[in-house]
């Protein structure tokens, strides 16, 4: 790692989590819930986007109000590991409007997916259709997402 890690104190780890719950807080919104001015938060944020500690901000959205009601981690095995690069793999299933997240892992799998489905049928199109026509998809294991609880990050 060429990059060094940088040193926080206990201000930009309250900023830090104040934007994990809400990544729309202004600066001034941020700077009034912290007990800093305007132009002092901005600064912090600022200086932590440009380190690479903030990376970007995400839009959360309600799946079930969108129609999906499953939510299925699938690991995969590649069959075919000297024949399909992983870049492929990886290119194609990133194309799959269900797949929320793909994670090369080590293990007994190749890889982890996030797949959202309105229902099981649902899913289980997703995966004969899509998932299992991909190049170099193999064994896959199913584990469907029961309950979900956000847990404070590694700065709390």
């Amino acid at each position: 790692m060429s990059e060094s890690v940088i040193e926080l104190d206990e201000t930009d780890r309250e900023i830090l989590r104040a934007l994990s719950r809400d990544a729309t807080l202004s600066a001034g919104a941020l700077g009034r819930k912290l007990g800093l001015s305007q132009p002092q938060a901005w600064r912090r944020v600022n200086r932590l986007t440009e380190a690479g500690v903030i990376r970007r901000r995400r839009l959360k959205l309600d799946k079930e109000k969108l129609g999906f009601g499953v939510t299925v981690f699938l690991g995969v095995k590649l069959a075919t590991k000297g024949r399909v690069s992983l870049e492929d793999f990886e290119r194609a299933v990133s194309a799959i409007p269900e797949v929320q997240t793909v994670e090369h892992v080590l293990g007994l799998y190749d890889y982890r997916l996030r797949i959202v489905a309105r229902d099981i049928p649902d899913f289980e199109r997703v995966l004969r259709r899509r998932i299992m026509t991909l190049p170099g998809a193999g064994d896959v294991e199913a584990n469907v997402l029961l309950s979900e609880e956000r847990l404070e990050g590694p700065i709390g």
